[in-house]
């Protein structure tokens, strides 16, 4: 990938510019020539506190490991020093895992874990394959072309993640709107508003409504995640609302956009790279490898954010207490020095040490339900289809947390299951 015509100055800019997560070509020439020249990066770019990105991936692990050296609090995602005072106005309303430090993020992991271990994922299995089956029915109804995006991606992870939760279907459009606009904050079509007032507004209609919901779990208990949330205790005491409510969210969201972003994502990479379908077509035992290769080409979550502790170093570079670093997931996820041809999209990569759920103690939660939703839907899809190809330009968000693909027309011929 050239990079020659690039500054690195310039290079830097395209952390803090929602468009350029959209472009490719312009964030991964970037971060290919940061990774080379200038790896610990200072940003300080207008309308945000500036701090260090990480765009290798043995870096990016060094500070994933150290949970100790380098903390959540205060700021675990880049967001603009608008949208951080408007947090302080308010009171941080938004407190889940991704924001929590020892000891309250192991106590609070714990409640959910279980939920989300092999055994535990297997009482879904069956619903996925329903819901797979549910969903490759309704592209094959509304052939020859869709949307791939917002006719079937953006629904089957949603419909997985709120059966875990045990959450009505009729709540369903509802959740993926505000999912939408929770994570699309950063995109003018999918925003709800640019007024980061008005977004703020978004994380309230969440609370209101899972508010709601943990006093129905309280009074009839069922048998689901919602249940166990609304009931968790630790030292004996219930979860305070807005912590708990906040958990809701990050399952909900979190355990959808991601999935959505990936499935299609996935999609997409198949179609660029047709020998790579032929192959997986013709080996559907080499699925689980793809997925992974899916999750690393795609990397739906973009960065998140930690604050030095203490005076350190990491990649040769002095970071101050106080100062923020940015793991750059998605210029990990390309790092030359571990991926064999990074920029090739290969269904059979082996071994892949891809960084899209991050490392260590914050390891994606939702990990392996991802994978084996992913896992589930292409093993229907992709023996019934009989052609498939792009019947229009993609188009992804503007984001600069979680994001993918927001449209992706194709033309397709699918054979009844």
């Amino acid at each position: 990938m050239t990079t020659d015509s690039l500054s690195v100055s310039e290079a830097g800019t395209v952390f803090t510019d929602p468009t350029a997560y959209a472009d490719e070509d312009r964030f991964h020439r970037a971060t290919t020539l940061l990774r080379r020249a200038s790896p610990v990066h200072w940003v300080d770019e207008p309308g945000y506190r500036p701090f260090w990105a990480l765009t290798r991936h043995v870096d990016v692990m060094e500070v994933e490991r150290d949970n100790h050296r380098f903390l959540s609090a205060p700021r675990p995602l880049l967001a603009t020093e608008v949208a951080e005072q408007l947090a302080t106005q308010k009171g941080e309303v938004l407190r889940t895992l991704i924001h929590m430090d020892e000891p309250d993020h192991k106590a609070y992991r714990a409640i959910a874990a279980s939920w989300f271990q092999p055994n535990s994922l297997r009482r879904l299995e069956e619903r996925m394959r329903d819901l797979a089956v549910r969903f490759v029915d309704h592209m094959r109804d509304l052939g020859p072309e869709c949307d791939f995006v917002r006719d079937i991606s953006v629904h089957y992870p949603l419909y997985v993640i709120l059966s875990l939760l045990g959450l009505p279907e009729s709540d369903f459009e509802r959740m993926l709107m505000l999912t939408q606009q929770l994570f699309g904050g950063d995109d003018p079509e999918l925003a709800r508003s640019t007024d980061p007032d008005e977004q703020f507004t978004v994380l309230l209609d969440f609370f209101n409504y899972f508010t709601a919901l943990t006093a129905s779990r309280r009074a009839a208990p069922t048998d689901d995640l919602a249940s166990a949330l609304a009931n968790a205790q630790i030292d004996g005491v219930y979860l305070p609302d807005m912590d708990l409510a906040s958990y809701y969210v990050i399952i909900a969201t979190a355990g959808h956009d991601t999935t959505s972003s990936t499935i299609a994502g996935g999609l997409h990479a198949l179609l660029q790279h047709p020998d790579q379908l032929d192959r997986l077509q013709s080996d559907l035992a080499l699925l689980p490898v793809a997925v992974e290769e899916m999750i690393r080409w795609v990397t739906p979550v973009k960065e998140f954010m930690r604050t030095a502790s203490e005076d350190t170093v990491v990649g040769g570079t002095p970071i101050t207490a106080g100062q923020s670093v940015y793991l750059a997931y998605l210029s990990a996820n390309r790092d030359e020095s571990v991926f064999d041809d990074p920029f090739r999209f290969d269904v059979g990569r082996h071994p892949n040490k891809h960084l899209a759920f991050g490392f260590g103690p914050h390891f994606c939660l939702g990990a392996q339900l991802a994978r084996l939703e992913t896992r589930a839907l292409f093993a229907e899809l992709l023996p019934r289809l009989d052609g498939i190809e792009l019947a229009g330009t993609p188009t992804s968000s503007a984001t600069v947390f979680v994001g993918g693909l927001k449209t992706l027309p194709v033309r397709y011929r699918i054979r009844p299951a």
